[in-house]
């Protein structure tokens, strides 16, 4: 038992210590060499790709919004398929608060980050 929780430790320890020569495995491509690789950075990556999740979203709840519109529309009185119908557009609203509610939050985590603007 004490030697299993020894070797334990010292994996972790072991583990730790080469962790940051791993973080150092980059290379320098040749200049004119085409990597295919982005040449963006981090930020930016995860930023457009948020954009593009929250385009998504936005987009996806405008079309739940109609589709419910029309289901409301089309339930010709019955309560089952009227109560279906809001609330689905109470979800679709939900989903379009959310999403740009994520638009505000990145754009001001951008201004945050940028360091270039004091305010909100």
């Amino acid at each position: 038992m004490k030697n299993t929780i020894r070797k334990a430790v010292y994996g972790a320890v072991s583990s730790a210590l080469l962790l940051p020569a791993l973080v150092l495995a980059q290379f320098e491509a040749p200049s004119g060499s085409d990597t295919g690789l982005p040449e963006s950075s981090v930020y930016a990556i995860v930023q457009n790709i948020m954009y593009w999740l929250l385009g998504l979203v936005g987009i996806a709840g405008v079309i739940g919004f109609a589709i419910s519109g029309i289901m409301y529309l089309t339930s010709a009185g019955d309560d089952d398929r009227m109560g279906t119908a809001k609330k689905a557009m109470i979800y679709s609203i939900i989903g379009v608060v959310v999403a740009l509610v994520g638009l505000v939050a990145l754009s001001a985590i951008q201004n945050m980050l940028g360091g270039n603007n004091t305010q909100f």
